[in-house]
């Protein structure tokens, strides 16, 4: 998962709101003490000064920046000289600084180690921030001047980055209202500020719901089936909240809880998935009542700018464009997906079946709290392994180093030191500086792997500093993973799934890390939803490709590798349980289109928004019960307050994109710097300085082509795609 481009975040997340009456009445750092934020940090790269930054210090660094970038904002619009190019759209790309600096440390932190007074910080701010934005986007003289620009964009003889950059600007200000009237204007201003306040209690509803919403375990023996690894860490976590002689199973963002594949104890495995779908449907923590008026309000925006629904508001800057392009994507995968979900629920009630007879026990139906456990069995049978045979060849130090790296270092030449001198916010983070084939310093990596309370859950990745020439700036990247701490003394063993999850969020990594270009807003991983994806799930393709795999796919006690026949067995299971994965990904697509394709008068009131969902997934025919949404609504994160809203589609158009650019390096040798520097000056460096869709194309020398993705999901057999 990633985060939204730079020109809509503030927009239409990050719109994140406001002191309300009197913003001096703000708890927060003395008037004469020095704040962190109010210059460029001195750290290398600009790397925040974590050990010099306070909770304290945010409201004012807020306050600090919002006027600061109102100053200098009103000095563009209020400009005597002719609107130019470099006196309006340069000016506003140099302006609020200040405020860039404190929001992306706060939003970082929020997300990745935050308490009680950062979360109080963030409801107040969310809606001034709101507000500050679209002081912005809707100042009439400051569109004018853009305007008077864009009008002339044809004498201008801007290069290629410049003429885009004044293209998504025009855009960007006519999406959020420019050219609306006062009264609309004043609309728009009270509707993007509610929903900032929603999102941000959305968001804060389902994090404590998730940490609340753990289970508490009394017999260790109901915990057969789990790691030694896992046992200590579920005790630790137990041990956190005070629960001495118990075991925590902490929850984790997805519906489906990892732990569900090894527990043999039925009842404790129900017990488990009823708590994950019970967050944040009820009690302090219900969020039905956001999700309902979240939902009338963006469909109330659009309208007022001029769109059916939100979704096509939202899709129209993205590179599916249409809702109608997105719904039919869907269903043709949904169709396949479901079909082979039946496929597979039958062969696993089959093994139940057959383990009953075996033992004299009482058979039992399929349960979504049994099938992660029952396709484990099956695989194993079928694969003659399961993930505890091979997670000793995955520890994370190793995948890291051996793996992460190493793949960086072949196709793009590139070496990462880990640096102990430099500060971090806590002493899980791991931070490497990142140098060029040539040895030139290129950029800063943070790495926070482990899970904790303070965290949200799932995996991602952000920037404190972007790539730009226009500010000198090399950018600061870092990506998160919520792998559970072992004890103290043990190693951290990941699954395949979670090793591939680490090759993910890195190569959205590189994303930031490789881009090469002058504009902040147009740099790195700033680029549609469906794009931006894109690189992170080729990166993916070397956490199973041969030569990688075998470079780091070591057991951690003994140093030998992963035998060769078992490798196999893991890459051939690969494909095993695609038929689960595919609809229960596309479910949340479904219901996140669902959400967003209704008028305001849809909208259901909050006690509907279960059966709002059930409808949809029903319509939709992907209303599998043994196959649960990937997120049920209430705590579905990425699309009421992580910005894939309309957008959680993204990940299967990305995919198309990756398995489109595997088969290409497959086709031209593989892993090499050839076929990496080619990639890297094509897509990685590029950021978004042109269009999606013709960067792809002038990679890949034609259109996206869908064969190669149902391949490498099996719903179809090699050479059938059409």
């Amino acid at each position: 998962m990633h985060k939204l481009p730079a020109l809509t975040a503030f927009l239409l997340t990050m719109a994140a709101p406001l002191w309300a009456a009197d913003p001096a009445s703000a708890p927060g750092t003395p008037p004469d003490a020095p704040n962190p934020f109010s210059a460029p940090s001195a750290l290398p790269y600009a790397l925040p000064p974590f050990d010099t930054i306070k909770d304290a210090d945010f409201a004012p660094a807020f306050e600090a920046g919002m006027a600061e970038q109102r100053a200098q904002v009103d000095s563009i619009a209020r400009s005597p000289q002719p609107a130019s190019f470099e006196n309006t759209l340069v000016a506003l790309e140099r302006s609020g600084r200040m405020l860039d600096r404190v929001s992306k440390v706060f939003f970082n932190l929020n997300a990745s180690n935050t308490d009680p007074e950062i979360q109080k910080i963030q409801t107040l701010m969310a809606p001034r921030l709101a507000a500050h934005q679209d002081e912005i986007w809707l100042n009439p003289d400051l569109f004018a001047r853009i305007e008077a620009v864009f009008q002339r964009r044809g004498d201008l003889a801007l290069d290629p980055e410049s003429a885009q950059l004044l293209q998504r600007y025009h855009l960007t200000f006519v999406r959020a209202g420019a050219r609306l009237a006062e009264p609309e204007k004043t609309r728009l201003r009270q509707l993007n500020q509610r929903i900032a306040e929603l999102a941000t209690r959305f968001e804060q509803n389902a994090r404590k719901a998730s940490n609340d919403g753990g289970v508490v375990v009394d017999d260790k023996a109901a915990l057969d089936g789990l790691s030694a690894e896992q046992i200590g860490a579920a005790e630790q976590a137990a041990s956190a909240r005070g629960l001495e002689g118990k075991w925590l199973i902490a929850l984790e963002n997805t519906t489906i809880q990892p732990v569900l594949e090894q527990l043999k104890s039925r009842a404790l495995r129900e017990r488990i998935y009823r708590a994950s779908i019970a967050r944040a449907d009820g009690g302090p923590t219900d969020n039905t009542p956001a999700i309902a008026e979240l939902v009338k309000l963006r469909a109330d925006r659009a309208r007022l700018l001029g769109y059916r629904n939100h979704a096509a508001y939202a899709l129209e800057d993205e590179g599916a464009a249409t809702t109608e392009a997105v719904n039919k994507m869907l269903a043709a995968l949904a169709k396949a997906a479901v079909g082979q979900a039946r496929g597979e629920a039958a062969e696993l009630q089959a093994t139940i079946d057959a383990q009953a007879r075996a033992t004299g026990a009482p058979t039992f139906k399929l349960q979504p709290w049994d099938w992660a456990y029952y396709a484990q069995i099956t695989r194993k049978a079928r694969f003659e392994f399961d993930e505890a045979d091979v997670k000793p060849y995955f520890e994370m130090d190793r995948v890291l180093h051996d793996g992460v790296f190493f793949a960086a270092h072949e196709l793009y030449g590139l070496t990462l030191k880990e640096r102990a001198d430099l500060p971090r916010y806590h002493p899980d983070v791991r931070i490497f500086e990142v140098f060029d084939a040539d040895g030139t310093p290129l950029a800063l990596l943070l790495a926070d792997l482990y899970a904790r309370e303070s965290k949200k859950g799932g995996a991602w990745m952000d920037v404190f500093v972007d790539q730009s020439r226009l500010q000198d700036s090399k950018p600061v990247v870092i990506i998160n993973l919520n792998v559970p701490k072992p004890s103290e003394g043990l190693p951290a063993l990941l699954t395949f799934d979670e090793t591939t999850t680490l090759f993910h969020e890195f190569g959205h990594a590189l994303h930031g890390m490789l881009s090469s270009v002058t504009y902040p807003s147009l740099a790195g991983t700033n680029t549609p939803p469906d794009f931006v994806e894109y690189p992170s799930q080729f990166n993916e393709m070397w956490a199973r490709e041969p030569i990688v795999l075998a470079h780091f796919a070591r057991h951690y006690q003994t140093g030998q590798p992963l035998p060769r026949a078992l490798m196999d067995r893991v890459l051939a299971a690969q494909k095993f349980g695609q038929g689960y994965a595919t609809t229960e990904y596309l479910a949340a697509a479904v219901l996140d289109q669902s959400w967003h394709q209704i008028g305001p008068d849809q909208a259901p009131p909050a006690p509907k928004v279960m059966a709002f969902e059930k409808a949809a997934l029903q319509r939709a025919q992907i209303d599998l019960p043994m196959v649960p949404p990937r997120y049920h609504s209430p705590y579905f994160m990425h699309i009421f307050n992580g910005g894939y809203d309309a957008g959680y589609y993204a990940y299967t158009w990305s995919e198309v994109l990756a398995r489109d650019t595997e088969q290409w390096f497959h086709q031209h040798g593989g892993l090499n710097r050839a076929n990496g520097d080619f990639y890297r000056a094509k897509i990685l460096s590029r950021g978004r300085t042109e269009e999606p869709e013709p960067l792809f194309e002038k990679f890949y020398g034609q259109p996206p082509q869908i064969g190669p993705l149902l391949e490498h999901r099996g719903l179809v057999a090699p050479g059938k795609s059409g």
